[in-house]
Order: C-alpha cells, then structure tokens, then sequence
C-alpha cells in the first residue's frame, strides 16, 4: 500500500485517522487555518471523517453533512481541563467550518456565505465536501483526501497535501 493511502475497516477507524491527520497538521504549522478537501461518492466516509475532526477538537455538537444547508460552524466546548493535544488545548479554540457542496451549482454561493472572511480568518478548520464544484476558489495550500467505498466497513483514503 502506498505511503499516501490508508484502509479502515470501521467508522471509529476512519475518526481514529481524523484525529491524527488533525494533529499532524498541528505539528506542521500551528495559528493557521487549515483547509481540507474531501473527494469521494456518497457514503464514502467524508462526513464520519469530519466528525472525527469534531471529536478531536471536543465539538459537542452533532456533526452531520450540511447537505442543504451547504455550511455549519461548529466551535469548540470551552473547558478548565482538556484531553487535546497541547497545540489544540492552547488559549487559541479552533472553530470548524464544514461546507457540503454536493448541491452547489456555481462557487458564487460559496463566496455569499463569507468565503474570504472564513479562510482569512484565524483558527478555522474548513473542510470542504465536494470540493470539485468549487475548484475556481480552492486554495493552493490544502490538503486533499480521496475517499473510496470498499464495502460496508471498509474505506480506501488516499491523501496529499498540497503546497504546505
């Protein structure tokens, strides 16, 4: 298997190496914002992946796909004592932006939802779903994850990141 690719063989797997991509991104460039494009068909594992991310930033709420509504911010519960890694459990809480744009028909909607304020910004987690219908407006420095249905367990995720 390639350096870049990865087999789950369960949903709590494939939130397992949310966390981790999470916290290698971390080590990488701590005070960013970090952008993360998830590609693959429906039930391919993009969103379980996103509420691994949620988990790992203590999100208590529940994260599922914005289908409809195309984007949904989530922030960190704010607590004394923190089981997250030292970068995340630093003064700085980290928000998750989580964009659908499976029913995008043009990337002009994205940009009405305050698209240079969210990856201008600070501390914004932005991982896209369907990030093709908007590829005009993606920037350069991301990380791309290709995910593959295997069967009903089991998920092929192939990643790159790009320009970091």
């Amino acid at each position: 298997m390639p350096k870049n690719q990865i087999t789950t063989k369960s949903s709590q797997k494939t939130k397992a190496f949310a966390k981790k991509v999470l916290r290698e991104l971390f080590k990488l460039n701590e005070n960013k914002n970090y952008i993360i494009c998830l590609y693959g068909n429906l039930g391919s594992g993009k969103t379980t992946f996103t509420q691994g991310l949620a988990e790992e930033l203590e999100i208590k709420e529940i994260v599922n796909s914005p289908t409809f509504l195309i984007m949904k911010k989530y922030k960190p519960a704010r607590r004394r004592h923190s089981r997250m890694s030292p970068s995340l459990a630093s003064n700085k809480k980290y928000t998750l932006y989580h964009f659908d744009c499976y029913r995008v028909s043009d990337h002009q909607e994205i940009l009405d939802l305050g698209w240079e304020e969210i990856i201008s910004g600070e501390n914004n987690i932005i991982v896209i779903e369907w990030p093709e219908k908007i590829k005009e407006i993606l920037p350069k420095e991301r990380l791309d994850l290709k995910f593959e249905f295997v069967d009903e367990n089991i998920r092929k995720i192939k990643f790159e990141l790009l320009n970091c």
